[in-house]
């Protein structure tokens, strides 16, 4: 009996895999051979400074200049950087939804997949690793180690090699801050931000004193609408672009959705404190440009805040250029963060190949 019974045991497990076989088969299923668990260690705080510190970078001390000469009229312009703001919100409340609908990191790699099909999603992938991440960083970090270096090197443009020479520099740091840990790089993000918001204070302040000094002319509603030509539907467009250009980075925060606590909360209400300050901050940047530049000046400088440096914080104006590239800095550590999470790990698909890229979004968590 007891070989009878040994047969029936055999026959049962050679008809068909036991109980435990049946639940192992299934939970690996579920979780799949290269699923990977992200730890959830972004709080809303550091989901505000993500959006933030992605958003302000080196665009608010470059972008007026364009917005104004394309726009035509002080008035004008500010108008484009209360729309841009808005346009902004508004995209940024469509990827709020898309993140709470599609709770995985990635970003557009993931949506358009989960929209598309995995041949969409690859081909989204491979063209922003390999054109739109690489140049982007390289004209952040080019932009750091020229505010960096134009102290050093006052009356000249600084030498070449040493400007690329510390852009790399400043793209490896990171790169292995980013490679090491969440925490640190997350920490890195707060800061900066918090460095990025002083500085713009800072300009706010003096523009501020400016006005109550009675030097707002500029912004009165008769000068502010004067127009010495009527810009163009073309015109008004690349103003647009230009403001556009300084709002850039308010969807990188779903790149890194899976790294949330409760994104279904936390998403939302960091998009909804985000964009309305950073909009808030931008036009009352710009106010003060306008309240202590001329719209000729304005239009004549190549960096905004560095001439608004010049002119009103004498011995400290050496402030505006270190605070452009602290800005610079954020932003690079912050896009790196977010960029690097393009194709999350724990939704590997069959049309991207899953060890290189998949390889490089595990190592850098």
């Amino acid at each position: 009996m007891n070989a009878e019974r040994g047969e029936d045991r055999s026959g049962g497990s050679s008809t068909g895999p036991g109980l435990a076989d049946m639940e192992a088969q299934k939970d690996g299923k579920e979780r799949g051979p290269d699923r990977v668990t992200l730890k959830k260690e972004i709080g809303l705080l550091s989901a505000c400074t993500i959006i933030i510190g992605n958003i302000i970078g080196s665009g608010i001390f470059i972008s007026p200049k364009g917005v104004l000469e394309h726009s035509g009229s002080v008035g004008l312009a500010l108008v484009v950087w209360l729309l841009g703001g808005c346009i902004a919100a508004l995209g940024s409340l469509c990827y709020a939804e898309l993140g709470v609908t599609i709770p995985k990191s990635g970003g557009d790699y993931s949506y358009v997949t989960e929209i598309f099909g995995g041949l969409m999603g690859f081909l989204l992938l491979w063209s922003a690793v390999l054109i739109m991440y690489p140049t982007t960083l390289a004209v952040i970090a080019l932009t750091f180690s020229s505010y960096v270096l134009q102290p050093v090197f006052p009356n000249c443009v600084p030498p070449y090699m040493a400007t690329r020479m510390l852009s790399a520099t400043c793209l490896l740091l990171l790169t292995w801050v980013n490679c090491s840990s969440v925490r640190m790089a997350t920490r890195i993000q707060d800061v900066f931000t918090v460095g990025k918001l002083m500085a713009l204070g800072l300009i706010i302040i003096v523009g501020l004193v400016q006005i109550c000094n009675g030097n707002y002319e500029a912004l009165t509603p008769q000068v502010a609408f004067s127009l010495d030509r009527t810009p163009s539907v073309g015109q008004i467009a690349l103003a647009f672009l230009q403001a556009s250009f300084a709002f850039s980075g308010w969807n990188f925060l779903n790149y890194v959705t899976e790294e949330v606590v409760e994104p279904r909360r936390n998403l939302p209400r960091a998009i909804y404190i985000s964009i309305p300050l950073v909009t808030f901050v931008y036009t009352l940047t710009n106010i003060a440009y306008f309240s202590s530049m001329s719209p000729e000046e304005l239009l004549s400088s190549n960096a905004v805040a560095v001439t608004f440096g010049e002119k009103l914080l004498g011995v400290f104006s050496v402030i505006m250029p270190i605070s452009v590239a602290l800005s610079t800095f954020g932003g690079i550590n912050g896009y790196l963060f977010t960029s690097s999470s393009a194709l999350p790990p724990s939704s590997p698909t069959s049309s991207a190949p899953s060890r290189f890229p998949g390889h490089l979004a595990l190592t850098s968590r």
